[in-house]
């Protein structure tokens, strides 16, 4: 279902060059997005922006500003994550070499609250030598565990209850918790899924992560101090449905961050969530001119300035993304402008391949060469995926408002 363009928006991408191949991220959205997920969220939950989803610096340096830090995956992420003025950042992924690993350890020596999300034994003992036996003030580690019993959530892909290379196994706990005796461990992560659209299960899931956590310190004496549930929260591209924050909010209104243990409360643990896509997608369109319109063995194609070199979502995963035409009147070529009316059109990109693909089947009322397609929900897991040097086209201008 296409939607209507928000007037900034449509300026920016009227003042782009032709052939128009653009993205636009409005930086107000990115802001009300983390406000509306903090009022949904137990009040003192911290809020780190995970940049994976988008990466751009300025987008970066907003949703450091809004949230309470970022979480990266790589050394280049968290040089932007430093260079936004994030005040806190958390490090996680699966192969950290020593080279990222000395970079964090030397951002919380210069006053980062930075975290470590360590992923095995391996990376544990790597990070004790790295460390030394001055641990940073500023530095603490959580242990990501690939609990046996996967979460009751779904989503796109799942990250734990499975074999992943993510996380250490729960059976290996044990000898982690031991490997990490000279670290500042402070608690462990969590996170289990990717694009969950269910809000209730996913408020089950952090009161989960918050049970499992206290019981496994207990067991392995270890002060709790962190929970980190990562994010998963989720975006249904094509409009169908839409995480209920307010769902989430009912069911997590019991979680009281403040109050004592001894009556129910969880006072000195500080819950954390790692949201990307749920804050970032909704920031952006993209927006690409039609080159040509034609018709091939009974369908439809606008071929567009753009396709899944700069958008990868839509292939990836097999679905239609939902376009808006932005008519442009003007034509100034001397051939005829090629149109089609009352039809069903894929939409296309100038890759010299068929999966090149964005949307099949859409109903237009009238799409021309020269017009240009605006795909809304596209601030997250969109440019920052493609791969963008295949074929070497110009890249997309990049237009913050």
């Amino acid at each position: 279902m296409s939607e209507p363009i928000p007037a900034p928006v449509e300026a920016a991408i009227r003042s782009v060059a032709r052939p128009v191949c653009a993205y636009v991220y409005d930086t107000a959205i990115a802001r009300d997005r983390v406000a509306a997920l903090r009022a949904a969220l137990p009040h003192g939950t911290t809020i780190l922006y995970a940049m994976k989803a988008n990466g751009h610096p300025d987008v970066v340096r907003t949703m450091a500003a809004a949230a309470d830090g970022v979480e990266v995956a790589s050394g280049g992420e968290l040089r932007i994550a430093v260079d936004a003025g994030a005040r806190r950042i958390a490090f996680g992924g699966p192969a950290k070499t020593d080279d990222e690993l000395t970079a964090a350890v030397a951002a919380a020596r210069d006053g980062v609250d930075l975290t470590i999300n360590c992923e095995s034994g391996y990376e544990i003992r790597r990070l004790t030598r790295i460390v030394g036996t001055e641990s940073p003030e500023r530095l603490s580690v959580a242990l990501r565990v690939n609990r046996a019993r996967g979460a009751a959530v779904t989503g796109s892909h799942a990250m734990t209850g499975v074999a992943t290379p993510f996380g250490i196994d729960e059976r290996d706990l044990p000898d982690a918790i031991a490997a990490a005796a000279g670290l500042p461990v402070r608690g462990f992560h969590l996170h289990a899924v990717s694009n969950n659209l269910d809000a209730g299960a996913h408020a089950a899931f952090i009161r989960d992560c918050l049970d499992w956590s206290i019981a496994a310190a207990a067991r392995f004496g270890i002060e709790l101090r962190q929970v980190n549930a990562g994010g998963g929260f989720g975006i249904d591209y094509t409009g169908g449905t839409a995480f209920d924050l307010d769902r989430m909010r009912a069911d997590l209104a019991g979680v009281d961050l403040s109050g004592d243990l001894s009556s129910g409360g969880l006072a000195g643990i500080d819950l954390v969530v790692e949201p990307g896509r749920f804050l970032a997608a909704p920031i952006g369109w993209y927006a690409a001119e039609v080159i040509d319109v034609k018709r091939n063995l009974g369908r439809w194609f606008a071929v567009l300035r753009g396709g899944t070199h700069h958008f990868r979502l839509p292939a990836a995963w097999g679905y239609s993304h939902p376009f808006t035409v932005l008519p442009v009147d003007e034509w100034t070529g001397p051939e005829p402008r090629p149109e089609v009316r009352d039809a069903a059109v894929d939409a296309v990109g100038e890759l010299c391949t068929p999966r090149d693909v964005l949307t099949r089947d859409q109903p237009v009322h009238r799409v021309r060469a020269g017009d240009i397609l605006v795909f809304p929900t596209t601030g997250g897991y969109a440019w920052d995926i493609s791969h963008h040097e295949f074929l070497r086209h110009a890249y997309p201008q990049m237009i913050l408002i």
